[in-house]
């Protein structure tokens, strides 16, 4: 993720609480204020529910408090580029707006949190990066953004273009830097179910897995 995940967490409080804090933690609350959900909700993955079964992770952030049991998190291996950005008030406090910009699967990809509600994720076309402008006016347009004593509704508005922009220009860097290989795969729900229930082969659906706090590549 060109450190996409680092900058997702070097700022929550600090050393002694990150050790503490777990990733599935931070996806199960699905708390306004997270980086981790904000992170994560531009990546192509799910979430393994006890009950509920594989979810994707936009449709579980939508889904209403119950009691069933974050079993582990799944990534899909697809190629992405991806950045991770926030505005703060001070080094380790809320974010006070968090943006993650991604392509995958011939989509661009637009994750706000601390808006100061959970994150949500826009998915555009391409082709709308060639007129940025457009494209910052027609986020700002889609998504709600309230006020509190970190900032104020229009201010987060305005921080959330800025974001979106510096992100995408980011994004064109790791580009230059790593080539221009297609960021598209054919990893999707049903090819990583398939994987889950081993009606297909392991590589129709490599996953990242997590569970608790160790990370297992199947490839």
């Amino acid at each position: 993720t060109d450190g996409a995940v680092k900058q997702s967490v070097c700022h929550i409080v600090g050393v002694q609480f990150r050790n503490c804090a777990t990733v599935g933690g931070s996806i199960y609350g699905r708390f306004g204020f997270s980086d981790v959900l904000t992170l994560f909700a531009a990546l192509d993955c799910y979430v393994e529910l006890y009950k509920g079964g594989n979810v994707p992770i936009q449709e579980f952030i939508h889904m209403n408090y119950d009691n069933d049991i974050l079993v582990a998190v799944h990534i899909v291996k697809t190629p992405v580029k991806i950045t991770y950005l926030s505005q703060r008030n001070t080094a380790t406090d809320f974010p006070v707006i968090a943006v993650a910009v991604s392509e995958y699967n011939e989509k661009l990809h637009v994750s706000i949190g601390a808006r100061p509600v959970r994150a949500e994720t826009l998915t555009l076309d391409l082709s709308e990066k060639a007129d940025m402008e457009h494209l910052v006016k027609k986020v700002q347009e889609q998504f709600s953004f309230g006020s509190n004593r970190r900032g104020s509704a229009d201010y987060r508005r305005h921080i959330a273009g800025v974001l979106v922009q510096r992100a995408w220009e980011e994004n064109e860097q790791q580009e230059n830097l790593h080539g221009t290989g297609s960021a598209s795969t054919s990893g999707s729900l049903a090819a990583f179910q398939a994987y889950r229930s081993g009606k297909a082969a392991v590589s129709a659906a490599s996953v990242i897995q997590y569970t608790g706090r160790r990370y297992q590549s199947v490839n």
